[in-house]
C-alpha cells in the first residue's frame, strides 16, 4: 500500500517538474513474467522515479546500503521495494547483509516480479555509459540457475534520454529495448563464472548504447548541446516530434561530431569558434535562433503581435492569481536548492521533494484564510484549492510566453532596420551545419 501511495504522489510531482515524459518500444515492458530492468544513472533517485512511472506493474528496487541508516528509514525504503546492497566504495553498512539482499532479488524474480538495477553503480550527469559492473549479470544467471533455466527470465534495457535533466519543464525520453535472456551464458557460467558474467555485461553494454545519446568524450557534451540548441527549431517540419526530434537532432551531432574527430579533427576548431561567434551574436541580438527558420513576413507578423498583446491582457488576472498563490513556494525552494544541492544530479529530485512539501503547505495556508473569510461550501473549497497548482502552471506558461512575444517583437524590429546583420547570422548558422554535416 505505502508503495503505490507514495508512487501516486511522486508521479504527480514528476509530471508537473517534466514538460514531457515519452516512452519507446513500451510493448517490452508490458510483456508478463520475470524481468530485470537495467538503465543508465544520470539523475540519481529521479531515474528509479521515472521507471517507477513507465511501469504499470510494481517494481524493486536494489540502492546502496547507506540509503538505509535507521529503523525508520529502513521501515520506509522495505516499503517502497529498495532493497540494500553494500558497495565496496561505501563498505558495509550496518544491518545489511549482501548474501540476504542477494537471496531477496532470486525470490523477487522467482515470484514474476520486476528488479531494477543500475549496472553503471553511481550517477553522474553526463552523456556517457560508464563501465558496467557484473553483479546484475551474476544475479540473472544464478536466478536461472536456480531454476534448472526454466524461468524465462529477461533483462529489459532501457535508455534514459533528459534534454536538460535539472530544469524545470525539460523532458524525458525513455527508450526500451530489446529483451536479453541469461540462458546462453548459463553452462559457461558452471566452469567459469567470471568469464561468462563478462560476456553477459558485455551484451548489456551493447544494448544499452544503441538506446542512449552518448558522448566519447565529456568535454563534447557542451559543445554539442551548444550546436543543439543553434539548429534545433520549431518551425522546420519533422516525422518526430517533441522529445523525440530533440533527441534525434542531438544524437545526429553527436555521431557526426565523432566522425569529425576521427577524420577531419581540423574541422573541431573552427565549429568551436563558429558556435562562440552565432551565440555571441544571438546574445546581442536578443532573439531565439529558431525564428532565423521563419520566414519574415511584415503584415503577418504585425497581426501576430496585436492578437499576442490582446491574450496577454486578458490573460494578466489569471496570471495574477497564479503568482500571488505560487510565488512565495517559488522562491522558497529556489533559495533552499542553492543551500542544499552540491551536486547537479540531486537537483531535480531535491525539486520535486521540495515542491511536493512546500507548496501543498502552503496551499492550505490560503484555504484556511479563505475558510475563515468567506466560510464557503465543501465543493468550493475543493475548487480553490484545484486552483491554485494549476494557476500556477499558468502563470509559468503566461510569463514564458510573455518573454516569447518580447523576442519576437526584437526580432520584427531588426528584420526592418538591421536585416543585413540578421542575414550574415542565418549564413553562419548555415555554415555550421555545413561543417558538421557535409563531411
Amino acid at each position: 500500500m505505502l508503495y503505490y501511495i507514495l508512487r501516486l504522489i511522486v508521479s504527480i510531482g514528476i509530471r508537473l517538474f517534466y514538460k514531457q515524459i515519452r516512452v519507446k518500444n513500451r510493448e517490452y515492458l508490458n510483456e508478463k513474467g520475470p524481468k530485470i530492468i537495467i538503465a543508465n544513472h544520470p539523475n540519481t533517485i529521479m531515474d528509479a522515479w521515472i521507471l517507477g512511472y513507465i511501469c504499470n506493474r510494481r517494481i524493486y528496487y536494489m540502492a546502496k546500503g547507506t540509503f538505509f541508516t535507521s529503523p525508520l528509514k529502513r521501515w520506509v525504503l522495505n516499503g517502497l521495494g529498495m532493497i540494500p546492497v553494500n558497495r565496496k566504495v561505501d563498505g558495509i553498512s550496518s544491518g545489511v547483509s549482501n548474501e540476504d539482499s542477494f537471496e531477496a532479488c532470486y525470490r523477487i524474480l522467482e515470484e514474476g516480479k520486476i528488479l531494477v538495477i543500475f549496472p553503471e553503480g553511481s550517477s553522474f550527469q553526463e552523456r556517457l555509459l560508464r563501465k558496467l559492473k557484473s553483479g546484475t549479470a551474476r544475479i540473472a544467471i544464478q536466478t536461472e540457475l536456480r531454476n534448472e533455466g526454466e524461468l524465462c527470465l529477461k533483462i529489459i534495457p532501457i535508455g534514459l534520454n533528459y534534454m536538460h535533466p535539472e530544469k524545470f519543464r525539460s523532458s524525458v525520453l525513455a527508450t526500451i529495448g530489446e529483451p536479453i535472456s541469461p540462458l546462453p551464458y548459463l553452462e559457461e557460467f558452471k566452469t567459469d563464472s567470471l568469464k561468462a558474467a563478462r560476456k553477459l555485461t558485455e551484451k548489456f553494454r551493447i544494448g544499452l548504447s544503441r538506446l542512449l545519446v552518448r558522448s566519447e568524450q565529456s568535454e563534447e557534451e557542451e559543445l554539442v548541446e551548444g550546436i543543439v540548441d543553434i539548429i534545433s527549431s520549431d518551425y522546420i517540419k519533422s516525422t518526430n516530434k517533441g522529445v523525440e526530434h530533440d533527441v534525434e537532432i542531438m544524437r545526429s551531432v553527436f555521431d557526426q561530431m565523432n566522425l569529425i574527430r576521427i577524420s577531419h579533427p581540423w574541422k573541431l576548431n573552427e565549429i568551436k569558434m563558429l558556435v562562440e561567434s552565432i551565440n555571441w551574436q544571438i546574445e546581442n541580438l536578443n532573439i531565439k535562433a529558431d525564428f532565423l527558420d521563419r520566414k519574415y513576413r511584415s503584415g503577418m507578423f504585425k497581426r501576430q503581435l496585436v492578437q499576442s498583446f490582446f491574450f496577454l491582457i486578458i490573460g494578466f488576472p489569471a496570471f495574477l492569481y497564479g503568482l500571488v498563490h505560487n510565488f512565495f513556494q517559488f522562491k522558497v525552494t529556489d533559495l533552499l536548492i542553492i543551500r542544499l544541492i552540491k551536486e547537479v544530479e540531486y537537483t531535480a529530485p531535491i525539486l520535486v521533494l521540495l515542491g511536493l512539501i512546500f507548496y501543498p503547505l502552503v496551499y492550505v495556508v490560503f484555504l484556511v484564510v479563505f475558510n475563515c473569510i468567506f466560510e464557503p461550501e465543501y465543493w468550493m473549497k475543493g475548487v480553490y484549492f484545484c486552483s491554485m497548482p494549476l494557476s500556477g502552471l499558468a502563470a509559468y506558461y503566461y510569463y514564458q510566453y510573455y518573454k516569447h512575444i518580447l523576442l519576437k517583437r526584437k526580432f520584427i524590429f531588426l528584420m526592418r532596420k538591421d536585416k543585413t546583420g540578421i542575414e550574415t547570422l542565418k549564413n553562419e548558422r548555415e555554415s555550421l551545419k555545413k561543417l558538421i554535416f557535409e563531411n
